[in-house]
């Protein structure tokens, strides 16, 4: 390990650089400080931010810069991570710090504190007009969407609720449970809104994302959240991006409603589907097992056959197997006696 020197991270960014880093690009074309008074508006109705009026001095801890923490929510969307993930990255990759304009000796904000913030802007109804604001200005520098969309929903885990079945038939059927009622404390943990489902056989509990990207910039368009257990087909119309210029849409077979591969109606966009190329299933370990079990099997089967038409051994005049000098080595089992054989 070398010694540190002063230019050790300008180094790293111009690596960075070199290689097209997108936020680069990101930074440069978006004023970001335009969305600070509508930042400050739905946070102080949120109440995370005092008006100037009613403050009574500096005194205190300070705020998070609400830009940042947008930024921020901003990269998380882009790159569809969750809270947890994003504060990681955040603290370990350069690039992110460099975009949201942390150093290496600053604080990074935590998972607690991009969640609040979040719930605080989709409270106040302020997340959609933002991000419309953005998109806007991206169209405005020249960055439309073209190339068609990719639509896809991934699951994002919730900590799972260990409930009993009649709690759980209350939460579906929309009622609280009365003894949660009683405790104010318990149902403050508990998760209402999260649902279970079934991917490739196994069971996940939490949400899931539905997004459409525009293919040529990779930039998020729409999106929208919902319980794990809703299905894919049921968002489609929701994120389907309407002011892309190519009518080509990326999505699997299963997204697609019923009867509506082509979406021919008055609702939907005309728009053929693109279905990506799907990799051969792979066999389970019990196929695995069993297709390895027959062929030993076989294997077995065919050195028996060999065996029993195999012709009888037989000394042969002449053979120096069956000389004195050798004769241990002449096996009695293939060997067999004659009047011309050396051991007779």
């Amino acid at each position: 390990m070398g010694q540190p020197g002063f230019f050790d991270l300008s180094r790293r960014y111009d690596g960075l650089d070199s290689k097209k880093d997108p936020l680069v690009t990101l930074a440069a074309v978006i004023p970001w400080e335009m969305f600070r008074p509508q930042l400050l508006v739905a946070l102080t109705a949120q109440n995370l931010r005092t008006p100037p009026c009613a403050r009574r001095g500096a005194q205190g801890r300070k705020p998070w810069d609400e830009v940042l923490i947008f930024k921020a929510l901003v990269v998380q969307a882009l790159y569809n991570l969750s809270d947890e993930q994003m504060e990681h990255q955040l603290r370990d990759r350069l690039s992110f710090m460099r975009f949201l304009g942390l150093g290496l000796e600053d604080p990074v904000p935590d998972a607690t504190t991009l969640w609040l913030y979040r719930e605080a802007l989709a409270r106040a109804g302020a997340v959609e007009a933002l991000f419309a604001a953005f998109d806007g200005h991206l169209r405005a520098q020249g960055f439309l969407a073209m190339g068609g969309q990719i639509v896809d929903a991934t699951i994002v885990a919730a900590p799972r609720q260990r409930n009993s079945r009649d709690e759980n038939a209350d939460i579906k059927d929309g009622r609280t449970p009365e003894e949660w009622d009683a405790h104010p404390a318990k149902k403050r943990q508990k998760d209402t809104d999260a649902r279970w489902t079934k991917k490739h056989g196994r069971s996940h509990y939490g949400y899931k994302n539905h997004l459409s990207m525009d293919r040529r910039h990779k930039l998020v368009r729409r999106y929208t959240v919902t319980h794990a257990a809703r299905h894919d087909s049921g968002e489609l119309d929701a994120v389907l991006d309407r002011a892309n210029a190519c009518s080509k849409v990326w999505a699997r077979l299963a997204k697609v409603p019923a009867g509506e591969a082509g979406w021919n109606g008055k609702t939907r966009a005309t728009a053929p589907i693109a279905r990506p190329r799907s990799k051969p299933a792979l066999p389970s370990r019990a196929t695995r097992a069993a297709s390895i079990g027959v062929l030993h099997a076989t294997t077995r089967s065919r050195r028996a056959r060999s065996r029993a038409t195999r012709p009888a051994r037989a000394c042969v005049p002449g053979w120096s197997t069956c000389s004195a000098i050798k004769r241990p080595a002449c096996a009695a089992s293939w060997c067999a006696p004659s009047s011309w054989c050396a051991r007779r």
